[in-house]
């Protein structure tokens, strides 16, 4: 079994936010316990987080250039999208606050869009997007995605670098993507007065403007059904929440970390990559004689070296 947990660093700027050893005890001994396998170095500002790139190599994907990492082909088959060889995008309903400082993106989580609603919205962009040759699927109430040769090869930030943040720095400027930014102008213009949009805002919900584009690419074949990612501290990291982050930190500590080393014990084959917001650790069971596994469960954690690895993420 492989588990990848995202987000578990602490989120930026929260000094000394690290899970605390009188909170998640199971962590530390592990961290203090297991061997690093493999080290995926980056830094904030790539396309691709470090939990999809683990994911995408646990899955054994070739990653390609940074932002090119095949989501919304992936995505799309699950959904029952027949992808075929096509290059396919991840098209996002989103709203995108305009502010002095910029323009920002809400989380699409928090706009509770319902399959109906986003059925209609999805039905008013779609000519857009159909005369100018690109072929859209419905997924879900929050995945759209959009098949066109254009997308092949074009590098896309994540959702998760974007939200709650400034778009400027992370829309794709290539010249592949001249059209999608006119398109993007065209769907905001659409939705601006969408009759849905002013229910909406009449009902004190956040109206629907524009969308992301993210994980474009054709499908590549993904191995690795022993592959589990944790998501809990996912809200939290993206909103910058220390204390909400703790506490899931303490959950997945208690109903994860814990059976993680009584299965180790077992000698069961493990491994658990740990992703920050620049890099991930891949972390395994030490192969050792049974006294030593004894003698190391008698000897005492220490949060040095847990935290020393989760600050480096």
């Amino acid at each position: 079994m492989h588990l990848v947990i995202a987000f578990a660093a602490p989120p930026p700027d929260s000094a000394r936010a690290e899970p605390q050893s009188s909170t998640t005890p199971a962590l530390v001994r592990l961290l203090s316990q297991w061997t690093e396998t493999r080290r995926d170095e980056g830094d904030e500002w790539t396309l691709s987080p470090p939990h999809e790139r683990a994911l995408a190599a646990a899955y054994g994907w070739q990653a390609g250039a940074d932002g090119c990492l095949p989501w919304a082909a992936h995505l799309a088959s699950a959904d029952s999208v027949r992808v075929g060889t096509r290059a396919w995008g991840l098209l996002t309903p989103a709203h995108w606050r305009v502010g002095s400082d910029g323009v920002h993106m809400a989380d699409p989580d928090t706009l509770a869009l319902s399959a109906s609603d986003s059925r209609t919205l999805f039905a008013a962009v779609q000519p857009l997007f159909a005369d100018e040759g690109y072929a859209l699927a419905w997924g879900s109430a929050l995945r759209w995605y959009a098949a066109h040769a254009s997308l092949q090869g074009l590098a896309t930030a994540s959702l998760d670098r974007v939200i709650g943040r400034n778009i400027d720095a992370w829309l794709p400027r290539q010249p592949e993507a001249k059209a999608l930014r006119r398109l993007q102008n065209e769907v905001q213009m659409l939705l601006h007065d969408h009759p849905l949009n002013e229910q909406r805002e009449a009902a004190g919900a956040l109206p629907v403007n524009s969308f992301w584009l993210s994980g474009c690419g054709a499908a590549q074949a993904a191995h690795g059904d022993g592959v589990r990612v944790e998501r809990r501290l996912r809200a939290a990291g993206l909103q910058g929440d220390t204390e909400t982050w703790r506490r899931q930190w303490q959950a997945i500590d208690a109903d994860t970390i814990v059976p993680l080393l009584a299965a180790a014990a077992r000698g069961e084959p493990l491994q658990l990559t740990l992703c920050g917001e620049r890099s991930s650790i891949e972390l395994a069971p030490r192969q050792r004689a049974w006294w030593q596994r004894v003698g190391n469960r008698l000897q005492p954690a220490t949060t040095g070296k847990a935290r020393a690895r989760l600050e480096a993420l």
